[in-house]
């Protein structure tokens, strides 16, 4: 849904685009649209957005913003990560209301998980 001057889209750089589309479909379950070999687009995951070929990284370490995605069974999602490939940067931590993680994809890119459920 379009809305007015809020949030609509969100776009990362990506190393490897083979890499990154096979980590996101397997550990989050996303489908994407191919735009040639430099971009792919993503939708219906919570934000819409892509990826376009760069030899960059979104890290919090160079001031980026920081993408969290939210799970109901942290240990299970930090596990699908680490099979798909992904690095854990930031071990699971408490914090008021829950805890949470963070992890770089194959590309390099940094996101964080986090639950306000006890930790499975």
């Amino acid at each position: 849904m379009l809305t007015h001057e809020k949030i609509n889209y969100v776009e990362f750089p990506a190393k490897n685009m083979a890499a990154t589309k096979a980590f996101f479909s397997d550990v989050f379950g996303w489908s994407f649209q191919d735009y040639g070999e430099e971009y792919m687009s993503f939708s219906n995951q919570g934000i819409d957005g892509g990826f376009f070929q760069s030899d960059l990284v979104a890290s919090t370490a160079n001031g980026s913003a920081l993408i969290v995605f939210y799970s109901q069974a942290l240990q299970q999602t930090l596990s699908k990560i680490e099979q798909a490939g992904g690095v854990i940067v930031k071990p699971i931590f408490s914090f008021p209301g829950g805890c949470r993680f963070h992890f770089t994809e194959p590309s390099g890119n940094e996101f964080a998980v986090w639950s306000d459920k006890p930790i499975d």
